[in-house]
């Protein structure tokens, strides 16, 4: 959408309210690798506040879908 700023995944992060510098989301996605099934949303990595954001931020197809798309597709193991 025109004037809307682009979201970041440190931005994403920070709005988890987890460490949001470079190193720590590398981290945080190296040491917290999904199972090829497994939800992002259904992870026990998160806690509820954070699960909430995440699940209604995808719901309403908000500004933060294509980040945790990213963060998704990050988190679990390649093919």
């Amino acid at each position: 959408m025109l004037g809307e700023p682009d979201y970041t995944m440190n931005e994403l992060f920070a709005q988890l309210g987890l460490d949001n510098s470079d190193e720590a989301i590398d981290n945080f996605i190296e040491n917290n690798k999904l199972e090829k099934d497994e939800a992002l949303i259904e992870s026990d990595i998160w806690n509820d506040k954070q699960r909430m954001f995440l699940q209604e931020e995808w719901k309403k197809d908000a500004v933060w879908v294509e980040v945790i798309d990213e963060l998704n597709v990050r988190l679990h193991p390649t093919a």
